[in-house]
């Protein structure tokens, strides 16, 4: 775990674990320091790069806007930094959209790509507008989080799913979490980014194989949008699952496919 200098900013990044090359991007908001329950099956079995991208965590916050081709911008760099010609990605969420940048900007950096409750923008279709919450109550913000992390979820569903409850209630504390100026900036930056990220017409630049996974009760990435994006992938395989936009804490299967994915050959 260090941090090194990269296009102008300090970037936090840890490399662990054993297998082929294989760099992780988060979802939004989210840092190295609160996603080991993605990491950990990931780092059985690859060799995982991770950092806190711009804004987040304990990388640096600049001066916005950013933009998703800064945030492409910064994995590349980072790949050169640690000297890898060529890695699988994986992206979750917002990571899946800078993972989508990432590989129809330099295809030929990416040997696999796995793409986690995501979506293309444009006429793909974007993920939900997560930057209007800010413009409701704390009382509809936390309402419209628990639709939209699970279309399923409501206080029937929770009472007889401990594992859904844990889930919502986790969610809702980070979301409500305080934050300092310079994280709640880093964090509407990275929304403003999100909110513009639209790859569509560049999806075939994408040759490498390509693994999708949604959730299929997910409100935020449903599953038309990675279906949208299969569509424009001539090497494109979709799985669907039980769960909404954490699927893969919710149905067991969906990372052991994920990591099964990323380590073929």
């Amino acid at each position: 775990m260090t941090t090194t200098r990269l296009n102008g900013i300090e970037v936090y990044f840890e490399r662990s674990g054993n297998g082929p090359p294989t760099l992780f991007l988060n979802g939004s908001g989210s840092s190295i320091a609160n996603s080991g329950f993605l990491l950990a099956p990931l780092r059985e079995q690859l060799d995982v790069l991770v950092h806190d991208q711009r804004g987040i965590g304990r990388t640096s916050v600049p001066a916005g806007p950013y933009t998703m081709a800064d945030y492409a911008a910064d994995a590349l760099a980072l790949l050169d930094h640690v000297g890898w010609e060529r890695c699988r990605v994986v992206g979750v969420s917002f990571g899946g959209m800078v993972a989508q940048e990432l590989a129809v900007t330099r295809p030929d950096r990416v040997e696999r790509l796995a793409l986690l409750c995501t979506s293309s923008g444009g006429e793909g279709g974007a993920s939900y507008p997560m930057h209007e919450l800010a413009a409701l109550s704390p009382s509809e913000r936390r309402a419209v989080r628990r639709s939209i992390l699970d279309a399923r979820f409501d206080e029937a569903w929770l009472s007889t799913h401990p594992v859904d409850r844990m889930i919502d209630e986790t969610w809702a504390a980070r979301a409500e979490a305080p934050r300092s100026e310079d994280e709640r900036r880093g964090e509407h930056e990275q929304l403003e980014a999100r909110r513009h990220h639209d790859v569509w017409r560049r999806l075939n630049a994408i040759t490498c194989p390509t693994f999708l996974a949604c959730g299929r009760h997910d409100g935020i990435a449903p599953v038309a949008r990675s279906e949208a994006i299969a569509s424009r992938l001539p090497d494109a395989e979709l799985r669907v699952y039980e769960g909404g936009h954490v699927f893969f804490l919710q149905d067991p299967a969906a990372m052991a496919d994920v990591v099964t994915f990323l380590k073929a050959r």
